[in-house]
């Protein structure tokens, strides 16, 4: 039995994923940093293990009723975990906000802000005083009639909803219409109704063509289709509806992203004419604070908004808010978010920008007693910008909390007071606590891959800096904080592009889609996930899911069985378990409370029925066949050449502890990321490729940065271009050209300030970057420094 004074959070037997009945002891009231290799096991014991049994057992204190939920929550698979306080999860969620959601929505700085305009704002003579939900755009009695708060419209035309006026509505003249059997029945309720579907759309009357595409009428008429084959079709009761109607409805309201894509196409966006795109409404807009509106404030840089709100004289009342709102701005600005204003949507945030945006709001929480466990937080920051992050990190440690950090920033975990590493290696070779303990005794842990990136400080291995052998320009560049700004890229060698959060780094890079002479093809590898449903996974991303599913149609039981390769397919009826449809779970309704899943009673997991399961290659079924890792994969099918050469491009990109059936939606960016790089590595390019990353460590720790570094670097050797966007200036002192933006983020940004190899660029000193890569040039590790090519 543990003491009540015990300051330790003390795990035993934790077995979730690949943890191996891991007993580990972490003391409360400190920085407890978790390292290890990628697939190692950290975010099993940190999310995994210690926040789900604080998240379980809040749930079975709320009330009876919510226990309920606790399987949907899902128990850790752990022995025992004593000395546990309340914890609070800041991961780097994947799902996407809302359209409407806002840094303003996130801190809820927009909630003081309206506040403000309702209690302090001045009014125009005569007007009644508003609440402050009038200053919302996501409220009916504040968003603008016209766009709905949105701030744009979106219209459509005629050219745009029958772009070949030479055809007939029964071929197709109408593109914006839905396929298949809608279709039909809205040509077939034109056709009843009296209209020529059989004549070219540019011979109709052009008042029939304007009812046809843009009424707001929804007649019903008695449709008698024709008689098609032998299938006997009887009349129904038909409505009609415009095909601007459709088109509207399914962009506004479709869940489908293909519906909405296609939707989009027959659309124009346009600024709002009536409240020109500040989503409000004019008594809203009227209020000024500083003779400003609440929208030209929210469009402010927040700190440019500070400073007005410093210097801003509105009495008590607006005293009282103004100081509120710039204590809880200021933190926001420390983690080197200034850049932003409150009206940036949610969903152009990277997950780095939101997690810190909610970190920043847990500092005026005022909790304390909590465990804070954090997603890698330093994800996406400048070295700059990373001391500040501890600096926060160390304010929610003086307010009496605990905070727990998956991280691989080495800068992160020299500052831990105790350090847990996982490993020694990813998967099934990890799974195991090396050290638990303070950092320096670390460096007597042999088998540890943090170990020698924290204590060997030679210089790295200096490689010959390639000459470029092209170049690649880019002039006036005018997109978001960029102004009319040259850069050229080099072709041929290794370019980072550096630059503090904000700077204009991405957006640069992302104007070489729009200019390419002299580059054969541009081959952009992002963090988007390779697939947004459990059904996607590496092996159907990768294709090595056709070549397994080949395999097991040519055994001997499947030819006997007449079982083609579909039959192998979770995803069509035939082979796969009718109850759960291939998903392997079952969705559970409960009375009063939100679905869970629980996994499915007839295939238990396995996705497939049992006579597809009768069917084995090697004594294994293609359900285990799956569940193997990309490691274990490359044994079974070392004699197969197409599955050979895909599992060796996993395995060189350091993702050899994933399960070939591996779900989508439970990789990381970086693992997304590096899975399509595997993807383009085993395809055999021959023409010149323009390879571009942005920030492709983010997630990996120096061991996996090496294994990346060398797939990378050898495809400059093969004749290619690669640009990265990096802030891991290890990453960068081994690259043949830097591009340095700056000076600062968002308004104080957007020019590129240095250009050049990268020892000009630290010797130079100019910029924020310089002093970083000086550093990394002169004290970087052995094992992080670039591989000698």
């Amino acid at each position: 039995m543990q003491s009540p004074t015990d300051p330790y959070v003390r795990v035993r037997g934790a077995r979730e994923h690949n943890l191996r009945g891991v007993d580990v002891d972490i003391p409360r009231d400190c920085l407890a940093v978790f390292t290890g290799v990628s697939g190692s096991g950290k975010s099993s014991l940190a999310f995994g293990t210690i926040y789900a049994e604080a998240q379980r057992r809040y749930f079975e204190s709320v009330a009876p009723y919510a226990r309920r939920l606790i399987h949907q929550v899902g128990a850790p698979a752990v022995g025992e975990i004593t000395g546990l306080p309340p914890a609070v999860s800041l991961e780097q969620r994947r799902s996407a906000p809302s359209s409407r959601s806002s840094v303003g929505t996130v801190t809820t700085l927009s909630n003081s802000l309206r506040m403000l305009f309702s209690r302090a704002g001045h009014y125009p003579a005569g007007a009644e005083r508003l609440d402050s939900d009038s200053f919302s755009p996501n409220t009916a009695v504040g968003a603008c009639p016209e766009c709905q708060g949105l701030g744009r419209v979106h219209r459509t035309s005629e050219e745009l909803l029958v772009p070949d006026p030479s055809l007939s509505i029964r071929e197709g003249a109408i593109a914006a219409w839905p396929g298949a059997w809608q279709g039909k029945n809205l040509r077939d309720v034109l056709d009843a109704l009296g209209y020529d579907v059989d004549r070219p759309w540019r011979e109709l009357d052009p008042k029939d063509r304007e009812w046809i595409l843009f009424t707001d009428e929804q007649p019903v008429v008695t449709v008698h289709p024709v008689r098609e084959a032998d299938r006997i079709q009887r009349p129904y009761q038909g409505t009609y509806f415009s095909a601007r109607r459709y088109v509207m409805k399914t962009f506004a309201e479709s869940r489908s992203q293909p519906l909405r894509a296609k939707a989009e196409r027959f659309l124009t966006a346009a600024r709002c004419p009536v409240c020109d795109g500040s989503r409000l409404r004019p008594e809203a807009l009227a209020v000024t604070f500083s003779g400003r509106t609440i929208a030209e404030l929210v469009s402010l840089p927040l700190t440019a908004l500070a400073e007005l709100l410093a210097a801003a004289d509105g009495g008590t009342t607006a005293d009282t808010v103004t100081a509120d709102l710039l204590s809880r701005i200021a933190p926001v600005v420390e983690l080197g978010l200034g850049y932003l204003s409150l009206d940036r949507a949610a969903p152009t945030l990277s997950a780095g920008e939101l997690q810190r945006l909610r970190l920043a709001t847990q500092l005026r929480s005022g909790l304390f007693g909590v465990v804070y466990v954090l997603d890698e937080p330093s994800a996406g920051l400048h070295p700059a910008d990373t001391e500040a992050l501890l600096t926060v990190l160390d304010r929610l440690k003086a307010a009496g909390n605990s905070v727990f950090v998956v991280e691989h920033q080495l800068e992160v975990i020299r500052r831990a007071d105790w350090l847990v590493d996982v490993g020694p290696l990813a998967g099934e070779h990890g799974g195991r606590v090396l050290h638990s303990g303070p950092p320096a005794d670390l460096a007597g842990i042999e088998g540890s891959a943090t170990r020698r990136f924290l204590f060997d400080r030679s210089p790295a291995p200096r490689r010959t800096v390639r000459e470029p052998r092209g170049w690649l320009e880019l002039t006036g560049v005018r997109r978001h904080n960029l102004r009319g700004v040259d850069a050229a890229f080099p072709l041929g060698v290794f370019t980072a592009v550096t630059g503090v959060s904000g700077s204009g780094k991405s957006t640069l890079v992302d104007a070489l889609d729009e200019q390419l002479p002299g580059v054969g093809r541009l081959v952009r590898v992002d963090q988007k996930p390779i697939g947004r449903t459990p059904r996607s996974n590496l092996a159907t991303y990768t294709g090595l899911f056709d070549v397994v599913r080949k395999l097991f149609a040519e055994t001997d039981e499947a030819k006997a069985r007449g079982y083609k390769a579909g039959r192998f397919s979770f995803n069509v009826p035939g082979g796969r378990c009718e109850t759960c449809q291939g998903e392997g779970f079952v969705s559970v309704e409960l009375l009063f409370l939100p679905s869970t899943y629980a996994p499915c009673p007839d295939c238990h997991g396995a996705r497939y029925n049992p006579e597809t399961l009768e069917v084995t290659r090697r004594g294994r079924t293609v359900a285990e066949v799956l569940d193997l890792t990309v490691e274990a994969a490359a044994g079974f099918f070392a004699d197969t050449p197409a599955a050979a050469r895909s599992l060796a491009t996993l395995l060189d990109v350091g993702l050899g502890y994933l399960r070939l059936g591996q779900p989508a939606t439970e990789l990381s960016g970086g693992e997304a990321q590096r899975i399509k790089l595997a993807t383009e590595l085993q395809r055999v390019r021959r023409e010149h490729t323009l390879y571009v990353l942005d920030e492709p460590t983010t997630g990996l720790h120096p061991a996996d940065v090496e294994i990346l570094l060398r797939q990378l670097h050898g495809l400059v050797d093969a004749g290619h271009s690669v640009v990265v966007v990096e802030h891991d200036m290890s990453v960068v002192a081994g690259a043949d050209w830097v591009l340095d933006l700056g000076p600062g983020g968002g308004d104080e940004g957007g020019h590129v300030i240095a250009a050049g190899p990268p020892t000009e660029i630290a010797a130079a000193g100019t910029g924020r970057t310089a002093p970083y890569l000086a550093k990394a040039l002169a004290t970087a590790s052995q094992g992080s420094g670039t591989p000698l090519s």
